[in-house]
């Protein structure tokens, strides 16, 4: 089979996807990721694995009523004949036949299909039988940002609603982790809030100085981190300026640690409608990377979410850093 060149297949899409295609001619020069795809039996979700195998980046294994997954496949006029099929009577069936494909060492990655994210992610969070860690579990995106010269990742804006100060040292964590697997040099983390300054009647202000001694006393490591920051002088030089802002992060933060979940939907999805950014999705903290996305993601950003899956699962593989309950 021949295997297609990232830009040829991200740039049919519309608009030139530079930054994803880097990360996915990255991840194509790795061994491919066998995924286990719970419930991929609608045309989207099957579509964009068959697209993320023809392009190298995965190793498929459909899980799911196969009646359903090979009638999408047929309304796509795609052959799945040379897939694995592992057979799951339902949705919530798909979701725990996954989870243990992962556990049972067949996939290193899972992948959402078409089916509730609640109904994977419970699967995932089971205390018996699930894939649960010491650390805490949170979501990134990875924004492809028009106009911006590297991928933002922005966290956590869909899985933790209103993050303690003890969750979000977690969610630092696996968002700077994500970042290095990405092979980000240095790795520039902004803690956010409305303001630049700490006010003790603004407690996200107070979370993220105390996030940065925590940094400063090794309890969060792998990234420069600072805050609080608004996120102007958080990602443009020119307001860190005008603010005197003194920081090795202001104006050139790649990753945005947003207070609570809400905050992050509304600056992820402002991206999206207003700046026509991607948001490619990745769920960390897991025994595995887990790609989340939505059903009505594009192709090219389900793609980008497979290449940052492969890089995670890469980087997972040469340094087990998570340790496993």
């Amino acid at each position: 089979m021949t295997v297609a060149g990232p830009a040829q297949n991200l740039s049919q899409h519309g608009r030139r996807h530079d930054k994803y295609e880097r990360l996915v001619a990255a991840a194509q020069s790795l061994p491919k990721l066998k995924v286990a795809v719970a419930h991929p039996c609608d045309e989207a979700s099957l579509g964009a694995v068959i697209e993320a195998t023809e392009l190298g980046l995965i190793d498929p294994i459909l899980v799911g009523p196969p009646i359903k997954i090979k009638a999408a496949a047929e309304k796509l006029g795609k052959d799945i004949s040379q897939m694995r099929i592992a057979e799951a009577s339902h949705s919530h069936a798909s979701a725990e036949e996954a989870v243990n494909l992962v556990r049972s060492g067949q996939a290193e990655a899972l992948m959402k299909g078409s089916l509730h994210t609640d109904e994977l992610m419970g699967a995932v969070v089971r205390r018996e039988g699930g894939l649960r860690t010491a650390r805490r579990i949170s979501h990134c995106f990875v924004m492809d940002v028009p106009g911006h010269e590297t991928p933002l990742i922005i966290t956590d804006a869909a899985v933790n609603i209103a993050p303690t100060l003890e969750d979000k040292v977690h969610i630092v964590q696996n968002a700077i982790d994500l970042a290095r697997a990405m092979r980000v040099d240095p790795v520039r983390v902004a803690i956010l809030s409305a303001m630049e300054t700490v006010n003790p009647k603004v407690p996200s202000t107070i979370e993220a100085a105390a996030l940065c001694k925590m940094a400063d006393r090794g309890q969060i490591t792998g990234g420069i981190v600072d805050g609080p920051l608004a996120l102007d002088n958080a990602i443009d030089l020119g307001a860190a300026k005008i603010k005197k802002i003194q920081s090795p992060v202001a104006g050139q933060a790649n990753v945005l640690v947003v207070p609570d979940l809400e905050a992050g939907n509304m600056l992820a999805k402002s991206l999206t409608f207003l700046a026509d950014a991607d948001a490619a999705g990745i769920v960390l903290g897991a025994r595995v990377p887990i790609i989340l996305t939505s059903r009505a993601d594009s192709t090219v950003t389900r793609l980008a979410s497979c290449a940052v899956a492969s890089l995670v699962a890469d980087a997972q593989r040469r340094q087990l850093t998570v340790q496993e309950v």
